[in-house]
């Protein structure tokens, strides 16, 4: 501080250095203008679990460039009358290979058997569920949506089934019973009817579908489980800038994994930049044993929260 500021002018009014007008317009809000991202999804889509590690790597590095919204778009209302001819599906257990295939390639495990004992009937049922949750909490309900993908994809439970569903929503302490009681009455089908009405607005056919849109309704599309750059070429066309994106400091292991309560490999390696080999050195160093089991499923090393 200079001694100038101490400096308490009877003209001007001011104690320290006035400026050159005694009014003028100023703008405090962010350089940056705010976006809004829709993530277009279902809780049983394959493509979409693949992309988990992408995805969270996007939000929390640059995630305070953007709003995200969820959108429910309804990937299988019944298998009545349904085939996805493109893909060879055309009943419930042709879905199995499909899906361990999206495993392979993206190492975010999917077992899939329960196409073949005990199929999926409807993804509507945990749909509606999660938008009954997003009303009275909306990261909660991305929590619901997480625990309901490890239970489909990597443990291997019919998320379609209603003691299934009350049990996961217990787990984030709501009770279960109501939440899913509601969501098969009219406000849970209202709520997932206004969001296929926007999926349908917004133009989108499959998922996983991200648009991000600026303030001028003006946006990008990009459909389908994408690499990390595709999302931030998006973002700065969004954003019209030629400035480089800042990224935001990564969690510490610590801190997310006492965020998300389980961790894959792969989205480790992804978030940490890490080799796969790489990745039991960087748990030991960042966990204490006291934090932590390690377990192993469809040869896929994954972290739990003790």
């Amino acid at each position: 501080m200079t001694n100038n500021k101490m400096v308490c002018d009877l003209e001007t009014g001011v104690c320290g250095e006035a400026g050159e007008d005694v009014m003028e317009t100023i703008d405090l809000n962010p350089l940056q203008k705010k976006i809004t991202l829709y993530y277009v999804t279902d809780p049983i889509c394959s493509h979409c679990w693949a992309l988990e590690p992408v995805l969270r790597k996007f939000e929390e590095q640059y995630g305070h460039y953007f709003d995200l919204h969820t959108v429910m778009g309804g990937l299988l209302q019944s298998w009545e009358g349904f085939a996805d001819v493109a893909n060879g599906i055309g009943s419930p257990s042709d879905v199995a290979g499909h899906w361990r295939e999206v495993g392979e390639h993206s190492r975010m495990p999917i077992d899939g058997s329960l196409w073949h004992d005990n199929p999926i009937q409807s993804s509507y049922p945990p749909s509606r569920v999660f938008k009954i949750i997003q009303q009275k909490d909306e990261q909660l309900a991305m929590t619901f949506l997480r625990r309901a993908r490890e239970a489909v994809f990597a443990f291997n439970h019919n998320i379609g089934d209603e003691q299934v569903l009350i049990n996961l929503v217990n787990q984030l302490g709501l009770d279960g019973e109501q939440v899913v009681r509601q969501s098969g009455l009219s406000d849970g089908h209202e709520l997932l009817d206004q969001d296929f009405a926007l999926a349908r607005s917004l133009g989108v056919s499959g998922f996983p579908t991200i648009i991000m849109v600026n303030e001028e309704n003006k946006g990008v599309k990009i459909v389908g489980a994408r690499p990390l750059e595709s999302y931030l070429k998006g973002l700065e066309q969004v954003l019209g800038t030629t400035e480089p994106l800042q990224a935001q400091t990564l969690p510490s292991l610590k801190n997310l994994l006492e965020k998300e309560g389980l961790l894959f490999s792969k989205e480790i390696e992804v978030l940490y930049d890490l080799e796969q080999n790489q990745v039991s050195s960087f748990i030991q160093k960042g966990l204490s044993s006291a934090d932590y089991e390690l377990s192993e499923i469809l040869g896929e090393t994954y972290i739990v929260r003790k």
